[in-house]
């Protein structure tokens, strides 16, 4: 299989300083329990890369991981992009739980995704969901995590801060619904203008992916359907990562109180 090829493969492989430090930070936070397996550093990048080598000794020191100084040659071979900085953490997978009424935060903002096409878009529209203040993420149990290094480096680490929660979706809104939830959803039918939306805590907004949007099981399950309104005439949609952007500001502006 090509490189490029791969790129959707499962990997554990996070690249990059942003990546590594948001791996940290989420082991100091105690936000998932993903164990880092060891960290590959190039060793002809020991002089320029001064400081994060200082921090990397510092924290594989505290967490007890190794820590490989290696050639480029070996890093490029694991790595899908090409802005890897010399620098790489072979991980093992995350713990994603299901959510139910305990486990998630009272008078929350989360965030179902449903139905999104490719990792990156993925990745993006967790970064902006972070920036907005997001309280957690809810998954399908087949979900982007698989390629979590990608995932994390679409979302400049977001996705190891965040807390992730996987199930099944349906189980996913009632859990929130009993924990006094309102649901509502991004779409275009019956759906009322995001100005006008009522989008106060606790809420689950629901994104979908472009392609297919949100199930029909899942929008028989909402209390609204929100539509962001455009500048101009435009047959088609935003990104999925475009839509949770513009949404979770809203949330988040509606919410400053």
């Amino acid at each position: 299989m090509k490189k490029e090829e791969s790129r959707f493969a499962s990997s554990a492989v996070f690249e990059g300083m942003t990546s590594i430090s948001a791996l940290f930070a989420a082991r100091d936070a105690g936000t998932n329990d993903r164990q880092i397996e060891k960290i590959l550093f190039d060793a002809q990048k020991k002089e320029a890369k001064r400081r994060e080598l200082a921090f990397l000794r510092q924290k594989c020191a505290e967490y007890d991981v190794p820590l490989v100084f290696t050639t480029k040659e070996e890093i490029d071979a694991l790595t899908i992009g090409n802005t890897h900085g010399g620098v790489v953490a072979c991980c093992k997978e995350r713990t994603l739980p299901a959510p139910t009424t305990e486990n998630l935060p009272e008078n929350g903002f989360l965030c179902l995704l449903d139905g999104l096409e490719d990792p990156y878009n993925f990745g993006y529209a967790l970064r902006s969901l972070y920036a907005a203040g997001v309280d957690g993420i809810l998954l399908g149990e087949r979900n982007w995590m698989t390629a979590a290094g990608v995932v994390a480096r679409a979302s400049a680490g977001a996705s190891e801060a965040l807390p992730l929660f996987a199930g099944d979706p349906k189980a996913a809104i009632e859990a929130c619904r009993a924990r006094g939830y309102r649901i509502v959803a991004a779409g275009i039918r019956n759906a009322v203008d995001l100005e006008k939306a009522d989008l106060s805590r606790p809420i689950l907004l629901i994104v979908g992916g472009e392609k297919r949007g949100i199930s029909a099981e899942l929008l028989a399950l909402t209390d609204a359907v929100v539509r962001i309104a455009y500048g101009r005439s435009f047959r088609g949609s935003l990104s999925a990562a475009g839509a949770a952007t513009v949404l979770g500001f809203e949330i988040l502006r509606q919410n400053r109180k």
